[in-house]
């Protein structure tokens, strides 16, 4: 899949859209590839400008901090994920085989699509795994979750959600459910990979593939 799209993102997450110049998305870009390879403890504004060629003054130009910068990092990706799911079901009217879809969307959205020149969607993903709990296990997310920094994930979540129902009807914990399929599947292919014994996934070729199957067998057994 070959597209040309910009994210919509919540103002206040930055001060200026990098996704409007060529400097802001090289900005989004070596961030991706600095915080992955690295770590956020060790990434500063500093490492970052250097790679692009820049200034730090240019950087805090779009974002007054580091932390803000991984919280777009998040959105770009909760965001991304709810582009998948839309667009992969649409004109589908089974409310069952829309969840399976959602779920194969979850799971896919970790892969790189060229699409997007910016973004290396499967190195984001290795920071949503690593790093993402950072972004609300924080003394501040009640603050930023009243300026709405959390509304793409809330939305992500409540469109899954509302697909449990549409399965279930009498189903007692939809969003519950939504929020673990997401987290599942994001760490299921990282425990294989590195803690094996954390899970029943084995690190094969294949392993996006056990990955959903696993979690439409659970999905299933909830819902029937």
């Amino acid at each position: 899949m070959s597209i040309s799209i910009k994210i919509s993102l919540k103002e206040g997450l930055y001060l200026k859209d990098p996704q409007d110049s060529k400097l802001g998305r090289k900005i989004i870009q070596y961030s991706i590839l600095l915080i992955e390879a690295h770590g956020f403890e060790f990434f500063t504004f500093k490492k970052l400008a250097e790679n692009i060629n820049s200034t730090e003054a240019s950087i805090y130009r779009y974002f007054k901090n580091k932390h803000l910068l991984l919280l777009f990092l998040m959105n770009w990706y909760w965001e991304w994920v709810s582009y998948l799911i839309k667009m992969n079901t649409m004109n589908i009217d089974d409310s069952k085989r829309k969840l399976e879809i959602m779920i194969h969307s979850l799971v896919s959205a970790s892969k790189e699509n060229p699409g997007v020149m910016y973004v290396n969607e499967s190195k984001l993903h290795s920071i949503v795994i690593s790093e993402g709990m950072k972004t609300y296990h924080t003394k501040k997310v009640d603050m930023e979750n009243s300026k709405g920094f959390f509304m793409s994930y809330k939305d992500l979540v409540k469109s899954i959600s509302d697909v449990i129902i549409e399965v279930n009807p009498n189903f007692k914990y939809p969003f519950s459910l939504a929020t673990n399929l997401f987290e599942m599947s994001n760490n299921q292919i990282y425990f294989a990979k590195h803690l094996p014994r954390l899970t029943d996934i084995s690190t094969t070729d294949n392993e996006m593939a056990e990955v959903e199957k696993m979690l439409i067998y659970f999905t299933e057994r909830l819902l029937s």
